[in-house]
Order: C-alpha cells, then structure tokens, then sequence
C-alpha cells in the first residue's frame, strides 16, 4: 500500500486577505474510499486542483500516483460527435472493452458510445464519464459531486458502482450517499482538513460527541477569562487610589503630614504601580493563552420563515391532468391533492414531468394542459428554480430587482455560512453552492403561502441542509418539493409522489 502525504500546506488566491488553507498536514492511503464535506465555497474543489498541481502553493504534497479529476470538461464542439469519440478524447489510451465493462456496472447500454453525446441525457453522460475514469489504472481519482442533478434510481446505481470501487476522494453532500461510498472521511473545518475513519454517519455521531466536550470547555475557559479580567480591574483600581494619595491630602484628616511622610507615599505607590504593571502583563499573557483555547466550532444558526395562511383549505387539486410543452405530451392522467401544511415531495426519473408541473402551478405559457388543475384565487407561490445559469452582476442587482430588503437577505445568507467578501463580488464568480443559498434566501424571504422547490439541494452542503430541515419542521410551510436527498424527503415529507 501506498500513501498520500501532504505537509504544511498553504495556499491563498491573488488578490485574497485569508489563507483557503494554512498548515494542512495529514496522509491517506491510496486504496481508501474519501468522501470529502466542507461548507460552500470553503475550499474542497480548490483542493482537489492543488491535488492535480493546478496553483502554486507552500508545502509539500508527494503522491506515488497521478490524479484524474471528475468531472470531465466538453468543449461545446466536441458535444455533437459521437460518444465514443468523445471518451477517446478524454481517455486516448482507454481500451473499448474497459468502457464496456465499466457501462455494464452502471447498467447502460454499450450501444450508448454510437449516439451522439448531446443527445444523451445529464444521467447518461455521467455514467459515461465514470466508466471512463474507472477505465484507467494507477490513478487516485477526485470525483466532484457526482450525483448533481441525477434522479433517485440513477444515484442508487451509482452508489452500487462507487462501493464496489476504491482508492478515490468522493465530494458530496448526499449523506445517504456517502454513508454508501466511503471508508473514510475529510472534513474541510475553518482552513484545517481532518482525516477520520468510518463513513458520514459515523463522523457525525463522533464530531456531536466532540462539539459538546469543546462547549463545555468553551463554558469553562470563559469563566476563568472573565475572573482574570476581574482581579486585572481590582488591582489598576488600587494602584491608581495609591497614586490619587501620592501628593495631595487634606490637612483636617491628615495633621500629622510632613516631607518623610510624602516620601513614603511616593514610595509607596511606585511599588504598587510597578505591581499593577507586573500583574497586569502576568493576567494578560494568561487570558490570551485561556483564549487560544476556545474552540471556533461548526454551530449552524437557525432560521427562520414567514410561511402565509390562505382561508382554503387545499392548495392544488388536479385530476385527470394532462401536461404538454408544445405537442409533446409529459404527464397523463395524473391525479393530486395538496393541503394546507403537506410537504409533497415528487420523484422519479430525469424528464418525467415534475419540473413541468411546478411551471403549470406557476401558470407558465409553454406548459398547455387537459383535465383539471384548481389552484385558489389570492395564493402567493415562492418558486426556486434549478437552474442558476442566469445569476450574473453585483448582488445589489438582483436584490434592487426584486424589491427585497437588502439588510434582511445579507443576513440570511451570513446564516447560510455565506462570507461578507463574497457580497462585493459579481455573482458569477460564486461556486454553485454559493449560486443556490442566493436563491434559497430569495425564496425565504419571500412571504408566501407555498413555496415551490425544484432541486434545492443540487451542491448545498450538509450543515446547510441541516439547517433547511429544522427550518421546515419548525415552521411546516406547505410546500411541493422535487428532491433526490433520500434523508431530507424522509425527515421533511409528510407525502411522496413517485413518477
């Protein structure tokens, strides 16, 4: 076995004021199977192109191996030849029945390499991919978010394949995934990068166990801070009554005052200032040692939601509904009843028609319909769209837009772990789990009586989850989600619909 080592490790982008990472030093073992989980925007896929010598940077990383990086880019000409002309140009040396091999695992067709590549589904062109990095031999592979945008049954598949594999660092935020994948984890805290045996489950079981001893001692060091602050208080106090006596007095108190008296006052308060000095600079040095030691721990905040009550009891009735873009039909006979307070969570697979359906709630002009669809007069919808392609310009753009109270948003995505740097940067530098709080805090914000969620959890982190599944059982909006998180539709989901 061989082993991966990295040592004092420090990098900063041009222009940054904050080390990404400062002093990262750990080791793994190429056979392992990593999954990788940090906030947003906090440095994993920047790590995973330190890995692959893409910046510059301080320390020392020294692999036996090379590193292969998921996802392949696709130049956008590339995308009309055939699938297979396209894995050669990824992989020039791969053997066809490698490929082969590795579709069959992910259940695809090897008829699939004859179709042109733009025809294929998101799904589809994933799996190709993973076929095509596993084709290799004697690479640590950096998989990044495998599972965006691939429906329930395609991400089961994928879990099996990834089991079954090894030596690789897996970024993902699925926790149902991860517990799957992997037999280790790296998490990305503050700009450190801790390494821990067992898989999602079990590092957070032990990082609760952790966080409540380092409270506690927060707690602790927090008390003897301010009892040394205190007795540093006490004695300037007395040093400067001593100080106050030093010269002046009152002769009706004072009658017996002469010059060896003053002499001894003067004497006097020169040791007690000197003894404040020494005190002062003893009590100093220990706070600032009492205060290194609080621990600056991952404590997600809550928050909060202004969900709306409309006098009709149900929100969305359709029956016998039919749904068509253009003459295309995309839903048949479907049959649905939405009540005050439901989470309905719709599944199924890629271009089923559940996206559809969020638009003709929305009452979209390029979604037509048959049958029945009711939706009450009066109803306020929150919509979150997938899609974060268009979010573009300043910040300030998009909240002048759409008449929302700057100070309110800015706080919320301060909530979501979102840095104050990132407000003065155009939006489309932010990563795109950076893209999609500034669409989770839209929609929050939002007054309103259902809120329509199409894929909210395409690249959010898993303490941001956590903190949208307290949100939503605490406050129960009623809402129509479409979602592949295993574990969040179980938590937050009083209905599932399956497609």
């Amino acid at each position: 076995m061989s082993q991966i080592r990295v040592a004092g490790l420090t990098f900063c982008y041009e222009g940054s004021w904050e080390n990404v990472f400062e002093d990262v030093s750990f080791h793994v073992d190429t056979s392992w199977k990593l999954g990788f989980i940090g906030r947003n925007g906090k440095g994993k896929t920047t790590f995973l192109k330190l890995l692959k010598g893409e910046y510059e940077y301080k320390g020392v990383i020294d692999a036996p191996c090379e590193f292969q990086y998921f996802p392949y880019e696709v130049p956008e000409e590339k995308k009309k030849e055939m699938t297979l002309e396209v894995v050669e140009s990824l992989k020039p040396d791969v053997e066809l029945w490698k490929i082969c091999r590795e579709l069959e695992l992910l259940k695809v067709n090897g008829e699939i390499l004859y179709q042109p590549f733009e025809t294929l589904s998101y799904g589809e062109q994933t799996k190709v991919m993973l076929a095509a990095l596993f084709s290799g031999e004697n690479a640590f592979l950096l998989i990044d978010e495998p599972t965006n945008h691939l429906d329930s049954q395609a991400r089961e598949i994928v879990c099996s394949y990834l089991g079954r594999k090894k030596g690789f660092i897996l970024v993902s935020h699925d926790r149902n995934f991860l517990d799957a994948c992997v037999d280790h984890i790296l998490s990305l805290e503050r700009n450190q990068i801790q390494v821990e045996k067992g898989n999602f489950s079990t590092w957070w079981e032990n990082k609760q166990r952790r966080d409540h001893f380092e409270l506690t001692q927060n707690e602790k060091h927090k008390g003897e801070i301010k009892r040394l602050q205190e007795a540093a208080r006490r004695t300037s106090g007395w040093a400067d009554a001593s100080e106050s006596r030093k010269i002046g007095y009152i002769p009706e108190k004072d009658t017996n005052r002469n010059i060896g008296t003053r002499a001894y006052l003067g004497e006097k308060s020169r040791k007690m200032q000197q003894r404040r000095k020494n005190l002062k600079r003893r009590q100093e040095k220990m706070i600032e040692e009492k205060s290194s030691l609080l621990k600056n721990l991952e404590t997600p905040v809550s928050l909060k939601l202004m969900p709306l009550a409309h006098p009709r009891e149900v929100y969305i009735r359709a029956k016998d509904l039919s749904l068509f873009y253009g003459e295309k039909e995309v839903i048949r006979d479907f049959q649905m009843e939405l009540r005050k307070g439901e989470r309905v969570f719709l599944q199924g697979k890629n271009g089923c028609g559940k996206s559809t359906l969020l638009k003709a709630v929305l009452g979209r002009e390029n979604v037509s319909h048959t049958g029945i669809l009711e939706i009450p007069g009066g109803l306020k919808i929150s919509y979150m769209s997938q899609d974060t392609s268009w979010l573009q310009g300043p910040l300030e753009d998009f909240l002048r837009e759409r008449e929302m109270e700057e100070s309110l948003f800015k706080a919320l995505l301060r909530q979501l772990d979102f840095d104050r740097a990132q407000f003065l940067r155009p939006m489309e530098t932010y990563s795109q789990g950076q893209k999609k709080k500034v669409l989770i805090a839209a929609s929050l914000i939002q007054p309103a009586h259902l809120y329509l969620w199409d894929e909210p959890f395409n690249y959010i982190d898993v303490f941001s989850r956590m903190q949208i599944e307290n949100l939503i059982l605490e406050y129960k909006p009623t809402m129509l989600i479409v979602e592949h998180d295993r574990v969040f539709a179980e938590k937050c989901g009083t209905k599932v619909i399956s497609f």
